[in-house]
């Protein structure tokens, strides 16, 4: 087992920075797009072969250090009742979004085994498999509750900050069933196998510091404390979040990702004695191969005083990035780092 990804999460000496990319089983490589026409994207998700099939192809293809389980942070609100559909072009959809207390009361606090077996399942046939630690992850409460709200993706959450606004009871209630769901299928995964564990906030990013600390920061918080007795190492990435990189150092996690809005050696100073992961802007990897080396060196060399570093993109791989330049930024990652 190649443990590098593990040491750093947990601050150790490595012998070269270790790098995945989030969103690296998809869109961007053919042998993804040749599984994926022939079933749709949820079959997929709750194919375990397929989903192991596709998980492991950016660790053949590319040499990654760690996988990700192939699967989609919206898996547990569908588990919770929560119809869900995926448009092409459009991205996920909830018909029925929730915006009262009626609508809240038809979801349930789902149990990850009965509605969400397969991702176990998923879990437990990647770990025979891999020769590199596994990563499994759910959506941050506030995240997955946009979903719910607005009834898919917003570019302005007015619906999400309306219910914010003039109903917090209500929008505490929305994030309090969602936050046991999310908890109970976490631990799942760590108890079927998953080496760390990342819970992605997407959308943390909108919220001012203030409605951040209120509404979202005490509900992934609250996960990360119950997540800590499974002892895997835990990763809360903000998108867009280096306005809150103080705050989200307060959820305990073991690393804290990084998106490409921040200088990383400044987001190192503030997030102290904790590893972090990031930070490449994911269309950087378009850049000719001297300048996108000199980019990689530029981070590196940023991220020497981290107390542990995995070197990833700032956000999800972009679907129509050439594979052969992903392949390439990690060669030179292992290749640099290693001197």
């Amino acid at each position: 087992m190649n443990d590098t990804f593990l040491k750093a999460c947990r601050g150790e000496k490595t012998d070269y920075t270790p790098i995945w990319m989030m969103r690296q089983a998809g869109r961007y490589l053919p042998e993804y797009q040749k599984v994926r026409g022939k079933v749709t994207f949820l079959e997929l998700c709750k194919n375990p072969e397929l989903c192991v099939e596709v998980t492991l192809q950016p660790i053949d293809i590319l040499n990654m250090d760690a996988a990700i389980m192939f699967s989609d942070i919206l898996i547990p609100m569908e588990a919770m009742g929560a119809p869900l559909e995926f448009h092409e072009g459009k991205g996920p959809v909830f018909p029925e979004s929730i915006r009262s207390k009626a609508d809240l009361d038809r979801l349930i606090v789902a149990d990850p085994y009965e509605k969400t077996g397969f991702v176990m399942e998923t879990i437990k046939l990647l770990r025979r498999e891999l020769k590199v630690p596994l990563i499994g992850f759910a959506g941050a409460p506030f995240t997955c509750a946009t979903y719910l709200i607005e009834g898919g993706s917003s570019k302005f959450f007015w619906e999400t900050k309306k219910m914010m606004f003039t109903n917090p009871a209500l929008f505490h209630e929305v994030m309090e069933k969602i936050t046991q769901t999310t908890t109970r299928y976490m631990l799942a995964q760590a108890e079927a196998g998953a080496q760390a564990l990342q819970l992605f906030d997407s959308w943390a990013g909108i919220l001012a510091p203030c409605d951040f600390e209120e509404f979202a920061l005490p509900y992934a918080t609250r996960i990360i404390a119950d997540l800590k007795k499974t002892g895997v190492p835990l990763i809360y990435f903000a998108n867009n979040g280096a306005t809150l990189l103080d705050l989200s150092v307060t959820t305990d996690a073991d690393v804290i990702g990084l998106d490409w809005r921040i200088n990383i050696g400044e987001a190192i100073r503030k997030v102290g004695k904790k590893a972090v992961q990031g930070n490449l802007d994911p269309i950087a990897l378009l850049l000719p191969r001297d300048e996108l080396r000199r980019r990689i060196q530029q981070l590196l060399k940023g991220a020497e005083g981290a107390f542990g570093h995995i070197f990833n993109l700032g956000h999800g791989i972009h679907q129509f990035t050439p594979p052969d330049q992903a392949r390439y930024a990690v060669e030179y990652v292992h290749e640099l780092s290693a001197r």
